[in-house]
């Protein structure tokens, strides 16, 4: 994947058939959605101010009946996006990172943070599943939860020092249609709520 580090070290103009070669072989056989996102990343730690699992997550499912507690993702990831898709349902938007960010290497990370506030636009490759989750009905916050999950395939250094400069970043999401909850009619409504703006759950005020 070298050859594929210098096209991505800025922000793609549009679908660029090499790399969609190059990662495409990367991947189970399937059917795959790509679209070209603008992300601006917020790094979260579980259980900590901004996680989705301790927040809005309880809100409509409760606690682990078992445990007492929220249930644990295991990982630090970004929030990126969320938008109301109707009045019964929102859509919230992850990044995963593959590796967690201990592991980066702070002097890239620093280097690319440098280079984003001077107004680079690098981008990032994900694999991503799309799930709609029905709300349970004996919840403080009753409605349909939309989550679009993006696993990352390249970019770790890239969403931890837009996450730590306030930048935005290019995501490259390869959409796995089969590998979902979603209804086809569902699926095919994602580009246009992710075109929206982004409004946080409860609120009019968007972002």
């Amino acid at each position: 994947m070298e050859s594929m580090q210098e096209r991505l070290a800025g922000q793609l103009p549009d679908l660029d058939d090499g790399v969609l070669d190059a990662f495409g072989t990367l991947l189970p056989e399937g059917d795959y959605l790509p679209m070209l996102l603008g992300v601006e990343p917020h790094l979260v730690v579980p259980g900590q101010e901004g996680d989705y699992f301790s927040h809005e997550q309880v809100a409509t499912w409760g606690l682990d009946a078992f445990w007492g507690l929220p249930e644990y993702p295991h990982t630090p990831y970004y929030r990126t996006f969320e938008t109301a898709v109707d009045d019964e349902a929102h859509l919230y938007e992850f990044v995963v990172p593959m590796v967690p960010p201990t592991w980066s290497d702070r002097e890239r990370v620093e280097e690319y943070a440098e280079q984003m506030e001077r107004g680079l636009v690098p981008t990032a490759v994900a694999v991503s599943m799309d799930v709609c989750l029905p709300a349970m009905d004996r919840s403080t916050d009753y409605y349909t939860h939309w989550g679009l999950t993006h696993f990352l395939l390249d970019g770790h250094h890239k969403l931890e020092a837009a996450a730590s400069a306030g930048r935005p970043v290019q995501l490259l999401s390869l959409l796995a249609l089969g590998d979902c909850l979603a209804e086809a009619g569902d699926k095919d409504r994602l580009a246009a709520l992710r075109s929206q703006p982004s409004l946080i759950r409860g609120t009019r005020r968007a972002q």
